[in-house]
């Protein structure tokens, strides 16, 4: 199989991250895989370079460590061969807000937020450059439902979704594709590690059929894949509404509503 191009993919020791780094393998993709665990990404690479023969490169990181976040960045801006991230790396949030402490929220911030924007951030220029690449960000859709707990978790999804559509508004004009994968509950350790037993959510996604369709909207150049979505039209009657309530809002004045004595 011929190789046609690298993909560099976080949090992919397990998961979500490690069925990609499967599905790309199979493709003929070479790999960057980043993660925490060097023990589980070595084990995964070797077995992908066996069954695959594709060339997989091992970055043990830990995004939330500054150190560690800019030699994954300096991989993405000097590394010419890699025309794919998958900004997968992410954690979730155990508890409600008021059980959370300064620790907890810095490091759910620092990964889920800020360690995807600056990866992001450090392939675009290059991406831009080359006229060609594409970035792949992992949210939620608890991103959009606030319904469903988990404030702070959520928020980080929203932005993820906001950055992506803001991204894709930029770089699309210059080649680059940018997607933003929106998964509900999936099978994956993300639950335990919040202390989560996943065995009492229902209606959860295993991850390879999770990846699958994801890759059927990347494929197709899908700005927003959500594979949980059955009936697509939901969607782009929300994102409409949005686009409507854009097109009614004039900023010169205040609406007639607030200009009314209670």
């Amino acid at each position: 199989m011929t190789t046609q191009s690298t993909a560099l993919i976080t949090g992919a020791s397990t998961g979500i991250g490690a069925t990609y780094a499967e599905r790309f393998a199979q493709r003929g993709h070479d790999l960057v895989l980043v993660a925490r665990d060097k023990a589980r990404l070595d084990a995964l690479a070797q077995r992908l370079r066996d069954e695959r023969q594709v060339a997989v490169d091992v970055l043990q990181a830990d995004l939330t460590n500054q150190a560690d976040l800019a030699t994954v960045e300096a991989r993405l801006r000097d590394d010419a061969r890699i025309d794919i991230l998958i900004n997968n790396a992410g954690m979730a949030q155990s508890g409600g807000f008021e059980q959370q402490t300064a620790e907890s929220i810095d490091r759910l911030i620092a990964l889920n937020i800020t360690s995807l924007t600056r990866l992001a951030a450090a392939a675009a220029p290059r991406f831009a450059q080359a006229g060609a690449g594409s970035i792949v960000n992992l949210g939620s859709v608890v991103g959009f439902a606030p319904e469903f707990g988990m404030s702070i978790y959520g928020a980080t999804k929203a932005f993820v979704l906001f950055l992506s559509q803001g991204l894709s508004l930029e770089l699309v004009p210059k080649g680059v594709y940018v997607q933003a994968v929106l998964p509900a509950a999936t099978r994956t350790e993300i639950w335990e590690r919040a202390g989560i037993d996943v065995n009492t959510l229902t209606e959860v996604m295993d991850v390879d059929e999770l990846v699958d369709a994801a890759l059927v909207g990347f494929d197709r150049r899908e700005l927003i894949t959500i594979p949980p979505l059955h009936v697509a039209e939901r969607w782009t009657a929300l994102d409409g509404a949005r686009q409507g309530l854009l097109a009614d809002i004039r900023q010169a004045h205040a609406a007639d509503r607030y200009r009314q004595q209670a």
